[in-house]
Parts: C-alpha cells; structure tokens; sequence
C-alpha cells in the first residue's frame, strides 16, 4: 500500500533554491580533534561552493561505531566539547552533524544517537535517531535511548526533516517485513516538512549501494518529496563504509551521487528538475555523467570493483587506524596470497608491503617462481626464508614421542605454524602489521591452521568466498598480468604433504561456496539447501566442518566483512554447543 501524503505535504519542488551540502568524510572513532578540523575543512569548502545547508554523517564527531566507548563518560564528554568547539567555528551556513548526547529523561538508557545543527557559534537545535538496529552488526540498543518524537528543522521558512541512518530503512513499500512501528519519514511529512535529509553511517556489504539508492529512490519519489543522504566512508574494524551519498528529486530521480570508497564533497542544488528521457547530466563523485534514465545500477561499477575498492580502504584504514603504515604478509605462489599481495599494494603504496616466501619440502619450484614474479610485477619487497632448517629440528625433538605413530596433520600443521612464527618474528623487529591470507571458504570449514596461517593482526579475504577470490583476481588482470597465470590456473594447494590439493579433503569450491552461501548467509538447514539440488552426504559433511571450527573462527584475526554475513561481530554462534542436524 502506497502512503496517502498529509496535508501541505504534497509539494514537489521547493519554490526557492536550496543548495545541500553533503560531507562525505572518513573520521577516525575517538579522534575528535582530527575529526573536528576535517570537518571544518570540508564545511568550510562546501560554503564556498555556494552550500546553504550543510549535513555530515551519523556519530561523526566519534567516530562510528564506538561500541563499549560508549560506557566511558570521559569519552563522552570529549564527544560533546568537540560539538561545542565546533559551533563556536560555524557561522552563516548551518552545519548538522551527528554525535553522542546524553539522556535526560528516565528511566531509559543514559546516552543517545544524536544530530545536531549548529549555526552562528551555538548549538540552534538538536534531534536524535527513533530506529535502533540490532541485527547483524548493529548494537546501537545497548548504549543509546530512541527518540519518542521527530519534528522539522525550520530554516530559511522551509520545514526540514532531518533523520538519522535507520530512520529512513523502514519504508512499507520497499520492505517486504518492517523492523519497526514507527516510521520517523512518515511522521515528518505528515508534519509539514518539505526535504528529507538523512545523517548515515551506513556499513558496506556486496551490493548495498544499490539496494541503499533503490530504496531512497522510492522515498523520495512515493512520497514526493525531494531526499538528501550523507553517508560516511572509510573502514572500522571489520566494517567497511563506502559513501555513495545521494541527492534526489521529488520523483525519485538522481541529481548527485557521491564517489565509493573515497572521500567526497557534494552540493546539490534540490530544485532541480528533469524530465525521465532527458539528457541533463548528474554529479557522480567529482564527475559529471549521463545516466540510464531507468535503472541507476549503471552509475556503479563491476562488483569485482567494487569488492577491490572496499578491501583496499578496509587495510589502508586499519593499517593507518592502528598507527602502523607496513605490511607483511606470506607470498604462497597461490592465488590468495597474490590477491591480498596486490589490495595491499594499492592501499599503502609498494614500498609498505613485504612478501616473503617460506619453502619447505613440499614446496614446489613453480610456487617460488610465482611469488617472486607476483612481487616484481608489483614493486613490493620480497625475500626468501626457508623452514625447512627449523622444521628438521622440530620433527628431530618430536622424534621419540611420536615414534608408532603414522603422519598427519600434526606434521603439516607445524610447517605452517612455523611460518606464522617466521612472520611474527619479522613484525616484531621491523614494525609491519602480518596480513593473514585465508578466505572465507577455507575459515568456514577449518581449512586453515590456528597458530599459524592464521597468525596475524588482520585477515582481509576473510569474508571473500574462493569462487570470488579468483573473479577478483581476473578482475585485476584486465589489462595487463599482474598476478601470475599460473597463480590462476594451478590446482589450490597448502603443500604441506606430497601431491596436497584443496580438493582432496573439500569439494569443488563452486560447490562448496553456494552451501556456504546457503548455511551462513541464508541461515538454510540442510535439507533445505539438499532440496536445492545438493548431494547430502556433502551439505552434511561441509556443514559438520563450519559447526566443528568455530572454536578456531573465534580466536581468528579481524576480517573485513564484505557479505551481507560475516564471520565474526555480526554471526553469534556459540562455540560450545551441540545442536545437530542432519539432511
């Protein structure tokens, strides 16, 4: 059911100019002097860009999200004194920015996700967020109250509705279930307002920046009403945001939309018009575009792109986040490592990323000649350090208490953790942060060993299937061999025993990755993903191999989280348990 529009809601176009500016901006979570001059950068930009109302994104001054921050009344009252030297730096143009506020009405929860709009060196207005997501990643219930009433910003004689990220995800026609009762944009146009402007931390995952726009796109245009979106950008964490903020006309159509994964200053001028079918180009970034006049999933990328894009911000932010600017990471020859090898090169420069090979018996020669080409072709330092030496020594002091026992992967797994000692001991000494090259394929099921190629302080491909792994991976090929054909076309191999292949012990990875896909995103049984077509002595023996590794998956490094399911902040399985079932 479409919603009826209150009455004095039914103006399409503002009847005088309003020029919106949105300050797409990567803060840094409790950064609030850093924080606070970018922002008075930018502002101060987009008013010389002629900008008559200025939004930044949710929680900015602190960064988002703080998480259990939040339980530190120090934090908070940095958090404010941020907001209050702000103002005093604001003149004419208003800024509305989001930060923390304290609750004043109890009983309740002591603090709020908050807006504020700051104009002629004071604070003229304030609202906070109504919709507070728990799902997935999402906690903000734990720390903050909602708001129990929305109403307009008045400004210039125009009644702004000014919303904060969740606020604007509750839209009936759109949704097919509702999270909420309320919906703060119906109760804003019902009182009159003429723009709906949306503060937004809103985290990135595979296709969101479309499903974001779509769902604006009917907003805006069921409700008539010109809509102004300012999404944060940069990496947290796990969580990845990408901006693509948007600006849109009382039809639904696209007058600007911020560049992805980039920081970006827009100003939009929301009374324009155009006629569906007419040629009038629109801001993409700091590009002007003509559209398809239908569908706006053009203005993006391939989603291999896209996937590059966002693992490269989440190490850049991480790495420089953490107050480091290197990396280290094992150079295997495989397609993992090659592919980590080449976003960490693009995210921190060649010079800050060192491979290093570390061959033991079973390594094969092609496995040593791909990785030093890998790191030719990318400029990146790269060294040899044999294990074998140390693996001698290990398998030399085992000797007797292992006598009468067959080869297992008690063996292989020490080639590996020697190589996460290797590496560890290289971060230590020269101050580079170890990149773990696992992929989600592997974390599901356990193929991957704890205490060694899982060492590390950040596992990028973490949340990248294996069937994606290698789209992305041709992806960077596009245009010239960067990675290695042969990193490419081998048969995927730990080498840890003679003749190893992935396959051996997990089928074929196209298979693997849509059970996968079934179990851990779509939350399927197993006879439901058997009923799609599976073999179920395979959906059984895969998802048997997810429930017995979450003990390793807890004590995993970060990963960046690029699926609508991540393992790690947003899955809550607990380690211990014992529920079963079977196809």
């Amino acid at each position: 059911m479409r919603r009826q529009l209150a009455p004095g809601a039914s103006i399409a176009y503002l009847q005088s100019q309003m020029k919106i500016g949105l300050l797409q901006l990567d803060p840094t979570i409790g950064a609030f002097a850093a924080n606070r001059e970018r922002l008075l950068a930018a502002h101060a930009e987009a008013v010389a860009r002629g900008a008559e109302f200025i939004l930044a994104p949710e929680l900015f001054l602190c960064g988002y999200p703080p998480r259990d921050l939040l339980l530190r009344g120090d934090f908070i009252a940095a958090n404010l004194a941020a907001l209050a030297e702000t103002a005093r730096q604001i003149g004419e143009v208003p800024l509305c920015v989001g930060y923390v506020e304290k609750n004043s009405e109890r009983p309740g929860r002591a603090l709020q996700n908050a807006a504020a709009v700051l104009q002629h060196g004071r604070i003229v207005w304030r609202t906070a967020k109504s919709l507070l997501p728990t799902y997935d990643v999402f906690d903000e219930d734990r720390y903050f109250e909602p708001a129990k009433i929305v109403e307009p910003f008045v400004f210039n004689g125009h009644k702004l509705g000014i919303t904060i990220c969740e606020d604007i995800w509750n839209d009936e026609d759109f949704w097919p279930e509702r999270l909420y009762r309320r919906d703060p944009v119906k109760e804003l146009i019902a009182q009159g307002a003429e723009i709906i402007l949306n503060l937004s931390a809103s985290p990135w995952h595979d296709g969101k920046e479309r499903t974001r726009l779509e769902m604006l796109r009917r907003v805006a245009r069921d409700e008539k009403i010109p809509l102004a979106q300012v999404n944060a950008v940069g990496a947290n964490d796990e969580l990845i945001f990408d901006g693509h903020s948007a600006a849109l006309d009382a039809r639904g159509e696209v007058l600007a939309l911020g560049a992805g994964f980039t920081e970006d200053i827009l100003v939009v001028d929301l009374n324009s018009r155009r006629s569906r079918g007419d040629e009038a180009q629109i801001k993409i970034g700091n590009k002007l575009e003509t559209p398809h006049v239908v569908s706006y999933s053009s203005n993006f990328p391939p989603r291999e792109e896209l996937l590059f894009s966002a693992l490269s911000l989440g190490i850049r932010d991480y790495v420089r986040k953490c107050g480091f600017k290197s990396v280290i990471l094992g150079l295997s020859g495989g397609i993992d490592s090659a592919l980590i090898a080449v976003i960490a090169a693009e995210a921190l420069g060649a010079e800050n990323v060192w491979g290093v090979s570390l061959p033991a018996r079973y390594s094969s020669a092609g496995s040593l000649t791909d990785a030093e080409k890998l790191a030719r072709n990318l400029g990146i330092r790269y060294d040899i350090l044999p294990i074998e030496p140390v693996f001698n020594v290990v398998e030399t002091q085992l000797h007797t208490i292992f006598a009468g026992t067959q080869p297992n992967e008690a063996e292989e797994n020490i080639q590996s953790r020697l190589r996460g000692v290797t590496l560890m001991a290289l971060s230590n000494k020269f101050g580079g942060l170890v990149l773990t090259t696992g992929n989600k394929s592997e974390m599901a099921v356990g193929y991957c060993t704890l205490y060694g190629d899982m060492n590390g302080a950040l596992a990028p491909i973490a949340d990248v299937l294996k069937t994606d792994v290698y789209k992305i991976a041709r992806w960077v090929n596009r245009a010239r061999e960067i990675i290695p054909a042969n990193s490419l076309t081998k048969p995927p191999s730990a080498e840890l025993r003679p003749g190893q292949q992935d396959q051996d012990s997990l089928p074929p990875y196209e298979i693997l990755d849509a059970i996968l896909d079934g179990y851990v995103v779509k939350n399927l049984g197993q006879a439901e993903i058997v009923a799609r077509g599976f073999d179920a002595a395979v959906v059984n023996d895969v998802v048997n191999k997810i429930n017995f590794s979450e003990y390793k998956r807890r004590q995993a490094a970060p990963g960046l989280k690029v699926s609508p399911r991540a393992f790690g902040m947003g899955r809550r399985i607990p380690v211990a348990q014992k529920f079963r079932t079977r196809a």
